[in-house]
């Protein structure tokens, strides 16, 4: 289905053999439908699937811009890769490196399992959520995360314009490295916090807070913690790597 327009789809399935099946199309809702190629969609517009399966998303929906899926379940890597105006809602992903150079996402009610997820992207936005896996979000401007639950090593890093909202943040360590413009509020403990740029990090503990003055200045960012187990400083790091 290249280049159609206006495809509407019900109860099908696109076996294997479909692969990079549906390219340059426009204005296409597919429902209750099982998707088991992979590369299925790339450079499509106007995307709305609700109730579908992908068996094999492997390298899918790349550069497509209007996306809306609902009660639907993904698996593979590398989707959604360099897509904007995206909109998910009662969403299963397992896969890595997921939206890499997304704009313009918005999610609700989602669960994310995945390895370097959102890297690269702008504005997004992500309610009422689960994501796991390391090393998220990292090269992202203006990512907003509320009511969430987090568990990642070395996640939410290298960021530009970050919002938490009552969030948990699990096993998550070296958190917020170079990260300008945070707003962090954690009901959880952080296992540690690694030389944030810019902003406020409120958490009632923080394992380890790394806060080196040879490459930050501490006083741009606050810090709202009753409970520090260890705090490192630019003296502290230099003992640590002579060791």
């Amino acid at each position: 289905m290249w280049y159609d327009e206006n495809v509407k789809v019900d109860n099908t399935t696109f076996e294997t053999m479909s692969r990079s099946g549906i390219w340059y199309t426009k204005h296409i809702e597919i429902n209750h439908s099982a998707l088991q190629a992979p590369k299925l969609f790339r450079r499509a517009e106007d995307i709305k699937l609700d109730h579908v399966h992908f068996a094999d998303a492997e390298e899918t929906m790349w550069t497509c811009k209007d996306i809306r899926i609902t009660n639907s379940q993904i698996n593979g890597d590398y989707f959604g890769k360099d897509s904007e105006n995206i909109y998910l809602d009662h969403v299963s992903v397992v896969g890595n490196y997921v939206f890499d150079g997304g704009k313009n996402i918005e999610v609700h009610n989602s669960t994310f399992v995945s390895k370097d997820a959102f890297w690269n992207c702008e504005n997004v936005t992500i309610y009422d959520s689960t994501i796991d896996g390391e090393y998220l979000a990292w090269n992202t401007k203006n990512l907003k995360l509320i009511n969430c639950t987090i568990e990642s090593d070395q996640g939410l890093n290298y960021i530009d314009q970050l919002v938490i909202k009552n969030s948990k943040l699990i096993h998550t360590d070296l958190a917020f490295e170079y990260v300008s413009n945070v707003d962090a509020e954690i009901t959880t403990k952080i296992d540690s916090v690694k030389n944030p740029i810019s902003g406020t990090i409120t958490a009632p503990a923080i394992g380890t807070l790394i806060m080196d003055a040879n490459k930050i200045d501490p006083a741009k960012t606050k810090i709202n913690c009753q409970k520090i187990g260890k705090k490192l400083t630019q003296s502290d790091t230099n003992q640590t790597a002579k060791d």
